[in-house]
């Protein structure tokens, strides 16, 4: 606020027609300080990240990352932190740069209690839509947690039962080719020592859902911005999605997807009227102006 007033005086005294050169180079200066404090009111906003909705319960915080894109699958992660957990940097993973996501997904990892990531690939999300293949996603996160949660905060404002969303994926299942890490159909968890855990059977990633139905869970809308737990999620989908499109990337030179991670960006669609769509496209997000020409 102290930058656009000293800007509005320039503007009012005419200071900014006297010495139009030095006003451009001053203003650019002050686009800058202004960035810097940005990042420092931010960072003691962050420590007021809330640790928990319901007191005295074991809370996991659910969050997805790449609902938007055109190419590769949603990565949701669940993730339960200690109660005394802090960190300056810790935010919704949006308004965080990709310098402070990467420095912060090794401490996550260290110091959760316990976290799960999983991604549901482009197949599935045709099949189910985007919105359930990311409330799938979350919830095959908590599936993954060896520690069954008592109360789920969820990012957003939509979730169904785990039952419900069960019976759709039974013919589509990704949840259930299980790899030992992230591959696009499968999952991580780990156990707050940094290093993720053996991952689990196949018959344990598919736990009966009327068990987790009966957990209590909490919608909360820019909950990655209001609970850390979240924003933890919101970092470690994140994080993982970005460094899955940029191995994808490589598979499939020329969309860009190592910097647009699969978003429509000019180039993107540039890149998909040139070359034409690859597997790792979502046929369901088809740009109506390319309808004629592909999928």
């Amino acid at each position: 606020m102290i930058f656009h007033i000293i800007l509005f005086n320039f503007y009012r005294t005419g200071f900014y027609r006297r010495f139009p050169d030095f006003f451009i180079k001053f203003k650019r200066l002050l686009k800058i300080l202004e960035y810097f404090c940005r990042i420092e009111i931010t960072g003691m906003r962050e420590t007021e990240l809330k640790n928990f909705l319901v007191e005295d319960r074991i809370e996991a915080g659910c969050d997805e990352a790449g609902r938007g894109p055109l190419a590769g699958p949603v990565f949701a992660a669940a993730v339960i932190m200690p109660a005394d957990f802090h960190h300056p940097l810790l935010n919704d993973s949006k308004q965080m740069s990709a310098r402070s996501r990467e420095i912060l997904r090794p401490i996550i990892e260290a110091e959760a209690i316990e976290y799960a990531v999983v991604s549901v690939s482009a197949e599935e999300i045709d099949r189910m839509n985007i919105l359930n293949a990311s409330i799938a996603g979350m919830q095959r996160a908590v599936m993954q947690l060896k520690t069954l949660p008592e109360h789920l905060l969820i990012d957003g404002n939509r979730f169904r039962p785990f039952s419900f969303i069960a019976s759709l994926a039974s013919d589509s299942r990704s949840s259930g080719k299980i790899s030992d890490g992230i591959d696009g159909t499968g999952s991580l968890h780990g156990t707050g020592d940094g290093n993720p855990a053996q991952t689990p059977a196949e018959n344990e990633c598919t736990a009966i859902p009327a068990t987790y139905d009966r957990i209590p869970y909490s919608c909360i809308v820019k909950g990655d911005a209001k609970f850390t737990s979240i924003a933890a999620a919101s970092v470690l989908a994140k994080t993982y999605r970005d460094e899955y499109m940029r191995k994808l990337a490589a598979e499939y030179p020329g969309y860009g997807w190592e910097h647009n991670m699969g978003y429509p960006t000019k180039e993107h669609i540039d890149a998909l009227i040139r070359l034409g769509p690859t597997p790792q496209h979502r046929k369901s997000f088809h740009l109506k102006e390319l309808e004629p020409a592909l999928f």
